[in-house]
């Protein structure tokens, strides 16, 4: 392959994992749990308010949320740093969250580090990990380590 068809191929990579995390936020927003499953691999892991390791749990987990107080969530995501090897990525990002929690509008951000691996063509997650930097009542205002979900401060960004 070229420098030139390898650039290309790098780029395509790199816009598919884009289009991923995007389709992970609505997905995850919308409730489309099927859908949000066919975007992890087999044995793949969400590391965060809580862990849960192949799909089964991933879909039990996600699924759960709203019996967790979480009734609503939009999930924002920018400043994406992908590293593409062959068929494998690491995936850096800053997560914005307005939520819903115990009926009360609520605010969170934190910073993903995820796992990737190209399968038949298709990147799928290996790990998705989030890590919090604040979670809590859009009231209270918000400031690093503030927190009011016990499990957001469990996954909890260390300095």
């Amino acid at each position: 392959m070229s420098s030139l068809d390898q650039r290309i191929a790098r780029l395509e990579d790199i816009e598919a994992i884009r289009h991923l995390d995007a389709r992970y936020c609505r997905y995850l927003d919308d409730g489309g749990w099927d859908d949000l499953m066919s975007l992890f691999s087999e044995d793949g892991v969400f590391d965060g308010l809580s862990r849960a390791e192949g799909k089964s749990e991933l879909k039990t987990f996600f699924a759960g949320l709203a019996d967790t107080g979480l009734t609503a969530f939009w999930h924002f995501i920018t400043n994406m740093e992908i590293d593409v090897d062959g068929d494998n990525a690491t995936v850096r990002s800053f997560l914005w969250q307005p939520c819903v929690l115990d009926g009360i509008p609520s605010i969170a951000a934190g910073r993903y580090t995820d796992t990737l691996v190209k399968v038949d063509g298709r990147w799928l997650y290996t790990v998705k990990q989030v890590r919090f930097h604040f979670f809590g009542p859009l009231e209270n205002g918000w400031a690093e380590n503030q927190f009011s979900l016990p499990s957001a401060e469990r996954a909890a960004v260390h300095a």
